[in-house]
């Protein structure tokens, strides 16, 4: 389930390796009145590595462009790849987004070493962020929480069967039969409530908990490696970005 994104994004996120789009348009279920999350990947210039003064390796810009909130987060090539190797699932996410707002070929090679950041422990990152967002689902009662809930558990269950990055809830099949209406209620309003006949709360409490342990038994027979195997290539693909002078210049101006 998508929506129609602005076409002006491209112009936005200045020179990047990669910007793709995350958040809920990424999750299958925007609101109308949704932000967009713009996820990628900068190249800080070889002297902000090298000399005394080091460059920024994260930046975040919140802005409003014909009332639609952007908020564009780019981290470093070097900080990107490190977290590509903590078994991050949010980077991979972002990585192998299909919403690509800006590409480069460093961007397809990142993708391409995807597979072999892949590991069984990329589990803990979605049952940690699972527990919080039902804590937040159980303290506030919005509906957002309680999809990204869902949508967490069975992209883990999917990667943990197959090694594959899926985020779209909507194209994902081992959640409860009734997510399909939460999923157009989540559209009329960004942080709605359960709408009525939502299920009770001990249902879905029952559900997540059901998720939950299958996602955990996911892990525990998964075919996924216990370690990551793309460390030398990254590192070969940061220093050629870093030296190479016809990859460099474009970010030296």
């Amino acid at each position: 389930m998508t929506r129609e994104l602005p076409s002006w994004l491209a112009e936005v996120t200045g020179d990047v390796v990669f910007a793709t789009v995350s958040g809920a348009d990424l999750y299958g279920f925007p609101s109308a009145d949704s932000d967009v999350d713009l996820r990628g990947v900068h190249l800080m210039p070889l002297e902000d590595v090298v000399g005394l003064r080091t460059g920024v390796e994260t930046v975040d810009r919140t802005w409003t462009r014909d009332g639609v909130e952007v908020d564009l987060v780019t981290h470093d090539l070097a900080k990107f790849a490190r977290l590509l190797l903590r078994r991050n699932g949010y980077v991979l996410e972002q990585l192998l987004s299909p919403l690509v707002v800006a590409s480069s070929p460093l961007h397809e090679e990142l993708a391409a070493l995807a597979p072999a950041c892949l590991t069984r422990h990329h589990a803990h990152h979605y049952l940690g962020f699972a527990r919080t967002q039902w804590g937040l689902f159980e303290r506030t009662g919005e509906l957002k929480p309680l999809l990204y809930t869902f949508r967490v558990l069975s992209t883990g269950v999917h990667l943990m069967r197959t090694g594959e990055v899926v985020a779209d809830l909507t194209r994902l099949g081992d959640g409860p039969a009734y997510l399909p209406e939460l999923v157009e209620a989540k559209r009329a309003a960004e942080h709605g409530a359960l709408p009525s006949g939502a299920p009770e709360r001990a249902r879905l409490a029952a559900d997540v908990a059901a998720m939950t342990a299958l996602l955990e038994r996911e892990r525990d027979r998964s075919p996924l490696p216990e370690r990551p195997s793309a460390e030398p290539a990254l590192h070969d693909l940061v220093v050629r970005a870093r030296l190479d002078p016809h990859v460099n210049s474009r970010w030296q101006g």
